[in-house]
């Protein structure tokens, strides 16, 4: 009887296990699996933030972090989707699905390590402040009482925030995008507006006398992609895919294309 006993008690405990063993492997991370299944990766983007992502005057989304994401896909084996999403909804958007990953000139931050898993920095950047070349603001010091334009849900509004001495000194304005920033400070609607230096350097370039980038920055960052929470084995093909790309020179010569010179970390 106690033998009999002793052999259920095994055989339940046996079961126990495999039924262990299916719940482990039933959570494991098949975020890759589910990427190459239906064939594609969808990128959410700020589709007015040149020249990381932008529309052309054909209405095509192009830009560099646009040109690194389709080398990435090809290599992968995958189609890139392009999905414009509103900036300040961007983790609501990736949690939902409605993209799989952010990847837009977007500032590493320890809010956003929360919020999302963040890839390796692939390249530095900084928060500045434009002016017209006309305008008699040289420092951030001048900014008191002026009216600073920057795009909400960005890195540049919350560089204003961690500066709580300037930030309570100026009339901040936010907008959905930088495009109409900076057409309002063209305007003289606004006096100032806070921004990403690559942004600032593109707008620039391209009208040069018209704006004037002050000597002080704001804060120094680094630019990351947003994945999912536990989308590890996604971000991880990613990540080798650039890596890759450093490498054997793909990437310098895109950032040449874009920036004259390699931006890569």
């Amino acid at each position: 009887m106690k033998k009999a006993l002793i052999i259920m008690l095994a055989a339940l405990l046996a079961v126990s296990v495999l039924a262990g063993c299916s719940s482990t492997s039933g959570s494991a991370d098949k975020s890759l699996d589910y990427i190459k299944d239906k064939g594609s990766f969808i990128l959410g983007l700020d589709a007015s933030f040149p020249p990381m992502g932008f529309k052309d005057d054909s209405g095509n989304i192009v830009g560099f972090d646009v040109d690194l994401a389709k080398e990435v896909a090809s290599r992968m084996g995958v189609e890139l989707k392009l999905q414009p999403i509103d900036w300040a909804a961007k983790e609501l958007e990736l949690n939902n699905k409605n993209i799989d990953v952010i990847w837009n000139g977007m500032t590493i931050t320890p809010e956003r390590q929360e919020s999302m898993l963040m890839s390796a920095p692939y390249m530095e950047n900084k928060q500045i402040v434009v002016v017209l070349d006309s305008s008699h603001i040289k420092t951030l010091d001048d900014l008191k009482d002026k009216d600073v334009a920057v795009q909400d849900g960005s890195s540049a509004q919350g560089a204003l925030a961690s500066s709580e001495d300037l930030l309570s000194q100026i009339n901040q304005i936010d907008f959905k995008d930088n495009v109409t920033a900076l057409l309002d400070l063209k305007n003289g609607q606004v006096d100032a507006l806070a921004v990403d230096s690559i942004v600032a350097d593109y707008y620039t370039s391209k009208e040069p006398g018209t704006y004037r980038i002050l000597d002080e920055a704001l804060a120094p960052e680094q630019y990351g992609l947003g994945f999912r929470k536990g989308e590890q084995a996604f971000a991880d093909a990613v990540q080798k895919a650039l890596d890759e790309m450093k490498k054997d020179g793909t990437f310098e010569q895109i950032s040449m294309e874009w920036f004259g010179r390699n931006v890569a970390l």
